[in-house]
């Protein structure tokens, strides 16, 4: 086997155990044999690793939002007016 399509073969078999890799779901936990082999495959790859990091960059924005307040709304109301008032001055 080649070494482009063994990395090929390696991203794709990573990719599909990333999530869980980053949850540390007890559900669907990786063998430590598969941790091992994420992590080296990690380790050397770019692509992946780039991947990782998206996800990581994801949770943690979802679990910043998830916790925020919700918007005034009488704060929005006052921005649509200022925004009327400015776009209604501009056509005249």
């Amino acid at each position: 086997m080649s070494g482009a399509l063994r990395q090929m073969i390696t991203c794709h078999w990573t990719a599909r155990r990333i999530q869980r890799y980053l949850d540390a779901d007890p559900a669907a936990p990786l063998t430590p044999g598969e941790v091992t082999r994420l992590e080296e495959h990690l380790a050397t790859c770019a692509r992946c690793s780039e991947v990782m990091r998206q996800h990581r960059l994801l949770h943690r924005a979802l679990s910043l939002w998830s916790g925020r307040r919700p918007v005034d709304q009488a704060s929005v109301d006052r921005m649509r007016a200022v925004l009327d008032d400015l776009v209604d001055g501009h056509q005249r």
